[in-house]
């Protein structure tokens, strides 16, 4: 006599099998969610994103207070309801937030990621326009 099948085992000898010949054409879209202050950071040119990346290396908050004057010079954001002044202003707040909270290391820290997303939208907007 067989021995009743643990759970995991029914579960997986009872589903068909997903390989390679299922064509059930699903599609899946996953869309991160962002804050205000996240949403704000522009689609820059690839080069000023390094830059900004660079400055905020060495010095928390400059490059993002360099990014913040991008966006009253056209550069576009995920905040597309917002007027320009008010994403101008959100990227100053991340700059000073970067800044004042740099002496505790997390400021320092959430620059370089800031930065970092900075030059992943860099590169995501070049590869649309290519």
């Amino acid at each position: 006599m067989d021995p009743l099948p643990k759970d995991g085992e029914s579960a997986a000898a009872g589903e068909p099998s997903r390989g390679a010949g299922s064509s059930s054409g699903v599609v899946v879209q996953v869309r991160e969610k962002k804050g205000p202050l996240r949403a704000a950071i522009p689609y820059m040119p690839f080069p000023v994103a390094v830059i900004c990346l660079f400055l905020n290396t060495f010095v928390p908050g400059l490059g993002t207070l360099v990014s913040a004057f991008t966006v009253l010079c056209g550069a576009r954001t995920d905040l597309p309801d917002r007027h320009m002044c008010c994403v101008f202003w959100l990227n100053i707040a991340a700059a000073l937030i970067q800044i004042l909270t740099a002496i505790v290391m997390v400021g320092w820290i959430m620059s370089i990621f800031w930065g970092m997303d900075m030059v992943i939208l860099a590169r995501s907007s070049r590869s649309h326009l290519c």
